[in-house]
């Protein structure tokens, strides 16, 4: 398949999505995944308005993984794009976006390749840990001519990627530094085995802790005569936290865009912008079925809830929601149900397109590019 009929193939797709636009949120083919337009835009204003004064915003598309809304966030004075794949990074490039962070390793030398052909024309951040690392960055920058940015990972309590010793982070850097197509930018850390964390007290005095074994690492770099630009950090549930650090200056949180109903109750300033449409498509005694199932709707992280609560949820099977009724008036077969997402960036890596609301009407389509794999996006 050429590169063409890909496009056209991928545009009729669009195309059949697209047909929705003007309906009722409610009168969409279902599964469908809604996508409050209002709502998205003010948690992107509140996020910025916290920014103002305190760590920068450099949201994680891996949540979202479409293009308008990187756009959204930047407009409102985002100072970057996060992604979790070289293939989320290329795709925000071609797009137009500037200045992205890959918040992970890289490797595999297709990969590093066509990440250094998106390097020549776009500024692109990378996360390394080890010397090795360091290395396979460096020849795939000086084959295309690029460079990279370079960001030094942490492990600051997650125990995933990131150097584990003060020395291991000297011996990186200092390779990274004298590597040829290569620029040493600073040093990153995610607290992730934080942000889950219900009470809201422990959690913060934990994100305390993790940022502060961080910030020791900066001032151990920062003796041995590195310096140290960029210190990214964060999530959502831990935003106000860790970004109220004056050494922090960058945020990758991401969820915030559009919450969940496993996230919402921890950080409930964001509201919950994403939500799943369903029918009943069966009605027997106090159970009712919904057309609604795992291969569309995330669970990871937690059940999603229902908007009205007619109903408490039992089971998710792969094709199907089990409901117990409460309303026995309510959830007749062919009635539309809607629930917010359990856990939304898994569940937009299952689905093709946001339908974007506004004002209870279909305004807008937009795409969720470089899901699964994500190659096949910048193919």
């Amino acid at each position: 398949m050429t590169m063409f009929s890909k496009v056209v193939n991928h545009e009729r797709s669009l195309d059949a999505y697209r047909q929705a636009i003007g309906r009722q949120r409610h009168a969409l083919t279902t599964p469908a995944l809604i996508l409050d337009l209002d709502i998205l835009r003010r948690n992107i204003a509140t996020m910025a308005a916290w920014n103002q004064e305190h760590a920068k915003i450099r949201p994680h598309a891996k949540i979202h993984k479409c293009v308008e809304i990187a756009r959204l966030q930047v407009a409102a004075g985002a100072v970057g794009i996060t992604t979790a794949t070289a293939w989320e990074a290329i795709l925000m490039a071609h797009a137009g976006l500037d200045n992205i962070l890959i918040a992970n390793e890289v490797m595999g030398e297709e990969k590093l390749a066509r990440l250094a052909e998106a390097a020549r024309e776009t500024t692109i951040i990378v996360g390394v840990d080890s010397v090795a690392g360091g290395e396979a960055l460096s020849r795939a920058a000086v084959a295309e001519g690029a460079k990279f940015g370079v960001l030094v990972e942490l492990d600051v309590g997650l125990r995933r990627g990131g150097v584990r010793s003060h020395e291991a982070a000297c011996a990186v850097v200092a390779a990274v530094s004298r590597l040829p197509g290569l620029v040493f930018r600073g040093v990153m850390g995610y607290e992730g085995h934080v942000v889950e964390e219900p009470d809201r007290a422990v959690r913060a005095r934990r994100a305390a802790e993790a940022i502060g074994v961080l910030i020791a690492g900066v001032e151990v770099l920062e003796r041995a005569g590195f310096a140290v630009e960029i210190v990214s950090a964060g999530g959502t549930n831990t935003y106000d936290m860790t970004g109220a650090n004056p050494r922090v200056t960058e945020l990758q949180a991401g969820s915030y865009v559009f919450m969940d109903a496993t996230y919402g109750p921890l950080t409930p300033v964001f509201k919950p912008a994403l939500s799943m449409l369903g029918t009943v498509i069966s009605r027997n005694e106090q159970t009712a079925l919904l057309d609604i199932g795992t291969k569309v709707m995330a669970m990871d992280l937690g059940p999603p809830a229902l908007v009205d609560p007619c109903a408490t949820l039992r089971a998710m099977h792969e094709e199907h929601t089990l409901l117990d009724v409460v309303d026995s008036t309510r959830l007749h077969v062919g009635e539309p149900v809607e629930m917010i997402v359990g856990y939304c960036g898994g569940t937009v890596n299952l689905n093709d397109v946001y339908y974007v609301v506004e004002n209870d009407r279909v305004v807008d389509v937009w795409p969720i590019q470089a899901r699964g794999p994500g190659r096949a996006a910048v193919a």
